[in-house]
């Protein structure tokens, strides 16, 4: 159940960032709200899962779904240039999170 919780809290974490992104320094209310119930969620599933799970490997799951799926939406919406490269390294990073799962 711990890994699930992590999952999703490395999905709220993408989308806190991207509303981050949106929010223009917290001047615009919708992505602002966003912003803080995504990080308050997130939060709280990080903490949760890291009652079971290691904190380094909890801690670079998350990371890694985060920032895997911000750049990938960002790149999905137009937001960010697709390249090959940056595919590569997207997907790296999504075969580390699935090697620290194997490896636990």
């Amino acid at each position: 159940m711990a890994w699930i919780v992590l999952v999703l809290s490395g999905v709220m974490e993408a989308v806190w960032a991207t509303a981050l992104g949106k929010a223009a320094g917290f001047s615009r209310l919708v992505p602002s709200v966003v912003f803080v119930v995504g990080l308050v969620l997130s939060m709280i599933g990080l903490a949760w899962a890291m009652r079971t799970l290691p904190t380094g490997t909890a801690y670079a799951v998350w990371v890694g779904i985060g920032a895997a799926l911000t750049v990938a939406y960002a790149m999905a919406t137009g937001e960010e240039p697709v390249s090959a490269l940056k595919v590569v390294f997207l997907l790296a990073i999504v075969g580390g999170v699935v090697g620290l799962k194997a490896l636990h």
